[in-house]
């Protein structure tokens, strides 16, 4: 029986980077969970890799079908945007090792779906000190600049990711990672993960 690898911390700690290490990683062997949005696409993104990128009318067609494990809806300063993860067919958990990337919603409907011994978290923390200062250089790219937003998402993760929330969701110690430095943060995270498929 495979496993699902669920990536997840509070906004530029770190996850996409960390994601796309161990995504890349031929010894690890995961295969990417890609999970379906409604937002608009981005620089930099591709549909089908980052998201499945989905309006409303395709988000109803999933969820009519009963075809959604877990969404969440985000109420930004450009509407409303949904995530979500849906059965269509890519995750064969009988055959192969998967690395998803989410928040803990995310994390405990996709665990509540296939199970405790089939998704497991993998946490990763970052000062918020640090995290702000990153998440103010994204934004003062020329392409970005949605600095409301950006203090949405910083505000909203204080709640999200609660301590409380956190312990409620039974993340272990040993799955929660500091990202420091990146390139030590994701060794530790791959033998963290070789341990458990060997």
């Amino acid at each position: 029986m495979g496993k699902i690898f669920y990536l997840m911390g509070k906004s530029c700690a770190g996850k996409d980077s960390l994601y796309n290490i161990l995504k890349n990683d031929e010894e690890l062997g995961l295969l990417p969970v890609i999970r379906y949005t409604t937002r608009p696409i981005r620089d930099g993104e591709t549909d089908g890799e980052t998201y499945h990128f989905v309006d409303e009318k395709g988000y109803s067609s999933y969820k009519d079908a009963g075809k959604i494990i877990e969404e969440q809806v985000y109420h930004t300063m450009h509407g409303d945007w949904r995530y979500f993860t849906a059965d269509d067919g890519g995750i064969e958990i009988g055959s192969h090792n998967y690395l998803a990337i989410g928040v803990l919603d995310s994390f405990a409907g996709t665990r509540d779906y296939f199970g405790k011994d089939t998704v497991l978290p993998i946490y990763i923390q970052l000062d918020d000190g640090e995290r702000l200062q990153r998440a103010l250089a994204r934004e003062r790219l020329p392409e970005n600049g949605r600095y409301a937003e950006m203090c949405r998402r910083f505000l909203s993760d204080a709640e999200d990711f609660s301590a409380e929330r956190i312990e409620k969701l039974g993340i272990p110690e040993d799955a929660i990672f500091e990202n420091n430095d990146l390139e030590d943060c994701a060794k530790r995270i791959k033998s963290w993960i070789l341990r458990l498929i060997r």
